[in-house]
Formats: structure tokens, sequence, C-alpha cells
């Protein structure tokens, strides 16, 4: 499982009703958009108006700096991929699994991880354009990655387990995405 990744596109629309793309890689194994299966955590995150087979390329080289990259990437047949980003994936040895057609299960990882990104963030907050857009997701990844717990995951983070919340002392509450969600730590 930490060595599979999953990919997917989310749609949404900035204020004036123009589409928004945000792609994400996270690793599966514990939650910018790639995930790694076995921890969850996300990968890769961009976001675009206009996303293309060259733009989608560029993320996973993006993601895969320094020629690193998992065993095997699962994603759809969405036609934004096109062929330079199964070119990109060969060169750094990963193996692309397309999903089956209408078969939003077979990457029920990924998917699971959209829906929490809609649900817990994107349906609170008002988009002006794709930097905002970015900048919100990239929050929401550090706050999914490092505070948020999961449950398929024995209610772990996927960035692991601090030694600083075991002990005694006063809970400091910090807010993230002004106040949407907050993140606690106990005083130093």
């Amino acid at each position: 499982m930490h060595q599979i990744w999953a990919c997917d596109f989310i749609q949404t629309f900035d204020l004036w009703f123009r589409p928004l793309f945000a792609f994400f890689i996270p690793l599966l194994g514990l939650p910018r958009v790639v995930i790694e299966l076995g921890s969850r955590k996300v990968v890769s995150v961009g976001v675009t108006c206009n996303p293309s087979s060259s733009w989608v390329a560029q993320q996973l080289r993006n993601a895969t700096a320094f020629g690193v990259g998992p065993h095997f990437i699962i994603r759809d047949r969405d036609d934004k991929y096109g062929g330079d980003f199964d070119r990109v994936a060969r060169g750094v040895g990963t193996r692309v699994l397309k999903t089956p057609v209408r078969a939003p299960k077979a990457n029920a990882f990924c998917e699971r991880f959209m829906g929490s990104v809609r649900r817990e963030c994107l349906d609170h907050v008002l988009v002006l354009g794709e930097r905002q857009l970015l900048e919100i997701l990239v929050e929401y990844a550090r706050y999914f990655d490092q505070d948020r717990t999961h449950q398929g995951i024995d209610q772990l983070i996927p960035a692991g387990c601090s030694t600083a919340a075991a002990g005694r002392g006063a809970v400091i509450a910090r807010p993230v995405l002004n106040g949407l969600h907050h993140e606690y730590r106990r005083a130093a």
C-alpha cells in the first residue's frame, strides 16, 4: 500500500462561476492532490483553470522529483491525463493502473479523500481565483496530514504520532482555514 499512489481531479467554481480544477495526488496508505494509499498522506496539489495533458504531466513530474516515485499510480480514464502522464510515470519506474469506465469504487481512497475535501473545506469557502484555491487546498492538505485523525488508520494522523501530545498541561487551539477547523497542541 505504501508504494501505491492515486490521483484525481476535483472541480469547483470561483465567485464568478468560472470552473477551477484541483489535481490531487494523495499517498493512499495514510492521506498536494496525489495520495499515498498506505498512509493517506497528500503528496501533491495543483490548481488550474485549464487542465491540459502537459499540465497534468508536469504535476506528476513535480511529485516525483529526483526520479523517486511509487511502484503504481491509480488514475481514471479522463482525457486530461493523455499520453504525457503515462510517459512521465514510466520514466520514474511507475506502472499506471487505469480504473474501469464508470467505476469510482476502483479508486475508492482518492474518491473518499475528494469527498472530505469538498465536505470539510470547499463547501464552506468562497473562492476568488486559482491562487486563493491553491492556498486553501495546501493549508487543508497540511491539516489533513498533520492534525486530522483518520478512522481508516486507527485514529492516527498520516504524519505519524507526535510525542508532544502526551503529558499534562494546557491545550492550545490554533485556527486552521480561518477557524473552519482547529489544531490542538499542548502548551510548552
